[in-house]
């Protein structure tokens, strides 16, 4: 199998070293790859003790994708079992239903211990969960230890290590216990609940910051109503006079509606006051010069007169 995959792939990698670690059969779960496909592989888990499912051993699928350890994989149950739906991917977030949640931290381990742990838990609606009774689950339970797998040969009566006395009666990975704690069922109407509570938590959002603005409002009208009582009475602190306070918000606060800017067209440019001053004195010495050249020409057409008589 090495020679049709590229090792230096980061999920060629990443399943080779799980498919050693999960190469011996546990008393509660093993997998491992088919033998001409890396990326699909087939398992078995035990039914979890004192529940519906204590006696049973279960069978399934476990298809991954090319992106594998960055994307989950898809897992599908083979064993009829009255939990999950035969044939069908389960919603768990840790497949390939809820992307968004899966870690790349979790494994084909922590995926086997967290269908053991959800399998006494209630359907809810969920994609490819099943909610039978009690009884019709202890009597698949029974069942189960019939199946074999026609892909893989595997049968259920020797899948596993059989249980001594003395056996822990639960998964004993600590670490996959661990990651298995952070994974949570997802129920098919997930979104639905989660867009309503996101919603309910904006209206409460919009009424605690609108009682928030109303406290203000009345802090402020509060404030403003001391100064007026003060200011009939006499005051020892100097505090300002309503008119002043107006005058100091209105200079604060910033106004309701933009200013109106006059368009281009309208605008006047800036008059400069000396150059205008610098016309003014021109015009004056000009009718003074001519005033001073009419006098002159007056007295002299005088003194012409005056010669000739």
């Amino acid at each position: 199998m090495e020679s049709k995959y590229n090792l230096k792939s980061p999920a060629v990698k990443r399943l080779m070293k799980e498919a050693a670690e999960l190469r011996e059969p546990t008393e509660h779960y093993h997998a491992q790859p088919l033998e001409d496909n890396l990326f699909e592989w087939h398992f078995s888990v035990r039914g979890p003790p004192d529940s519906d499912f204590d006696g049973g051993v279960y069978h399934g699928r476990i298809v991954l994708p090319a992106e594998y350890p960055m994307k989950p994989p898809s897992i599908i149950l083979l064993t009829p079992n009255g939990r999950f739906e035969v044939g069908k991917k389960i919603c768990l977030s840790i497949s390939g239903h809820h992307p968004e949640t899966w870690q790349p931290s979790w494994s084909i381990r922590t995926a086997l211990i967290a269908i053991i742990g959800f399998m006494p838990t209630k359907g809810e609606g969920a994609i490819g969960s099943l909610d039978y009774t009690p009884e019709e689950r202890r009597a698949l339970a029974k069942k189960s230890q019939d199946f074999c797998c026609e892909v893989c040969g595997s049968c259920m009566r020797t899948a596993l290590q059989a249980l001594s006395p003395d056996s822990d009666l639960r998964p004993a990975d600590r670490q996959a216990h661990r990651l298995a704690q952070q994974i949570n069922f997802k129920a098919e109407s997930s979104s639905d609940s989660g867009g309503a509570s996101a919603a309910s938590s904006q209206a409460e959002q919009h009424s605690s910051s609108g009682s928030t603005a109303d406290d203000r409002a009345e802090q402020s009208g509060s404030t403003s109503v001391a100064p007026q009582s003060s200011a009939e009475g006499p005051s020892s602190s100097g505090a300002p006079s309503p008119r002043q306070r107006r005058t100091q918000n209105h200079q604060t606060q910033s106004p309701r509606y933009p200013a109106f800017t006059a368009s281009p067209v309208a605008q006047q440019p800036p008059q400069d006051t000396g150059h205008t001053g610098s016309v003014v004195l021109i015009v004056l010495l000009t009718l003074a010069l001519a005033a001073l050249i009419f006098r002159r020409i007056y007295l002299a057409n005088e003194y012409k007169f005056d010669y000739e008589l």
